[in-house]
């Protein structure tokens, strides 16, 4: 289906909200678009030739395919979208996006879409800290980290000092 040069493509498989999840993540990240949406030349499982929806589309350069093709499984944890942060700035945009976009925060910088798929806001001192040597302040980042919704790098490297 998708007419990328990507190797990998992830795809999500949405009831009937693919374009409607596109549009929001496209509004979210730069460097980002739609690039097409087509519907089903023929019936499939899921409905009567043009009933299943499929869109691609470019997040910050990343290439992915959402399909409306009825109700399956929902989403869960077992996979999630880690969008790496370089500061609070950006990982207070992300945040506050899908939250004013209907998102439910979780914990440790977990949240859901409106449409439930998982997106870790996290950001990249946090990885840094955690891969830290001293397996001590790793922890004391570990736990900050865990006692937190959105994570607060100001925090995370007070953990990460000891203070």
């Amino acid at each position: 289906m998708a007419t990328v040069d990507a190797k990998i493509t992830p795809f999500f498989w949405y009831a009937t909200e693919a374009e409607e999840a596109a549009k929001l993540y496209v509004s979210l990240f730069p460097n980002s678009s739609i690039n097409s949406v087509n519907t089903m030349p023929a019936d499939s499982p899921s409905g009567p030739a043009g009933a299943v929806k499929v869109v691609e589309f470019t997040l910050s350069g990343q290439t992915f395919t959402a399909m409306s093709a009825g109700g399956q499984e929902p989403f869960n944890h077992s996979i999630s979208m880690v969008v790496n942060c370089k500061d609070q700035k950006e990982v207070d945009h992300y945040w506050d996006g899908f939250l004013a976009a209907g998102g439910k925060a979780e914990a440790c910088g977990w949240l859901r879409d409106r449409f439930g798929v998982a997106w870790q806001i996290t950001p990249i001192q946090l990885i840094e800290m955690m891969k830290d040597k001293d397996r001590v302040r790793g922890k004391r980042v570990a736990e900050a980290m865990m006692k937190m919704i959105k994570l607060d790098i100001a925090g995370l490297q007070k953990a990460y000092d000891g203070k």
